[in-house]
């Protein structure tokens, strides 16, 4: 009988649930406490499934147990398995009710800030009986400070919502773009800077600044810009990735920043933000709906895919 054939006789899904759970947890014990079973069993389970397999899945050190190369293919192989049985079961449960079910997303700050509430609020009422799951990412972040998109990689959620900067195909993934973003310069309603009618960075290069850290890809860009403008970037910074921050800051009349349009659309008036006649010299941002490729998208995600594209059509046409 050929490997294949063997492992798919005799593996069980329970098994690839225990051996996930052996790594996560670190050890045989504390294992078989949380799955409710005794240490030998849990040892036992894992040499059958190493002798049916031919190989080492796990190893022992000083950290507890780790899994070996062939455990992390294995279990590699088991997230996506559950991940197609999560989205099998889900599809079944929503042709029993289309009303009701649930969608995970993930985004990013300011569109958390801006975007993503209309979007739910507008899906809510729609469909008031699934429900939504938000995790924030830091989707802007520059490669070598966090991998972008990987909640996505760990099936973590359904999808992503936010700016498309990666070679989407490389990764595995694929991409709906939905509009390009603006970056535009922004301060409190009751400012004195809105009711100038002409400005410029220079104008505004001695104001107090909030503004994102320049090893961000939105920090990168707005250094670029004061640089293209022939200007340093501003002295008096305050350097955050926080948009509460920002915006908080903003609400005290005192301080300038830059942020994406759609996050005023949406929420300027929430805010008490208005947007300053300048244009800086930033390239557009391309957003849209993330997703892993080949991998089903459960009909509730579908569903919040469509109203994503219906609110943001106003937006797409701006460009």
């Amino acid at each position: 009988m050929e490997l294949i054939d063997r492992v798919a006789y005799r593996l069980k899904l329970r098994d690839l649930r225990l051996l996930d759970t052996v790594v996560r947890q670190g050890t045989m014990a504390k294992a078989a406490a949380q799955l409710h079973l005794s240490q030998p069993a849990v040892s036992k389970a894992v040499a059958e499934m190493e002798q049916l397999l031919g190989v080492r899945l796990i190893d022992r050190g000083r950290r507890g147990i780790e899994p070996t190369p062939h455990g992390q293919a294995l279990l590699k192989s088991a997230v996506a398995i559950f991940d197609e049985l999560r989205h099998g079961v889900m599809e079944i449960e929503f042709l029993s009710d289309p009303t009701a079910g649930e969608v995970r997303i993930a985004t990013s700050e300011p569109y958390a800030a801006g975007l993503v509430p209309s979007l739910i609020a507008s899906f809510s009422r729609r469909y008031p009986r699934v429900s939504i799951y938000v995790i924030q990412a830091p989707i802007s972040s520059l490669p070598f400070r966090v991998q972008r998109y990987r909640e996505l990689h760990e099936r973590n959620v359904d999808l992503i919502l936010g700016p498309i900067v990666d070679p989407i195909a490389e990764a595995g993934l694929e991409a709906e773009p939905l509009f390009k973003e603006r970056t535009v310069v922004v301060a409190g309603t009751r400012s004195q800077l809105p009711r100038r009618r002409a400005l410029s960075l220079a104008d505004l290069v001695d104001e107090p600044w909030c503004l994102p850290p320049p090893d961000t890809f939105v920090g990168t860009q707005i250094v670029e810009a004061f640089r293209a403008s022939g200007l340093a970037i501003p002295r008096k910074t305050v350097v955050s990735v926080s948009i509460q921050l920002q915006t908080g800051l903003l609400a005290t009349q005192r301080y300038v920043s830059m942020l994406p349009e759609s996050l005023m659309r949406f929420s300027a008036k929430r805010f008490s933000l208005k947007v300053l006649p300048i244009e800086p010299p930033i390239q557009l941002t391309t957003i849209g709906i993330i997703t892993m490729k080949n991998r089903t998208i459960n009909p509730v995600a579908q569903l919040f895919i469509e109203a994503a594209r219906e609110i943001t059509k106003p937006l797409s046409k701006l460009n």
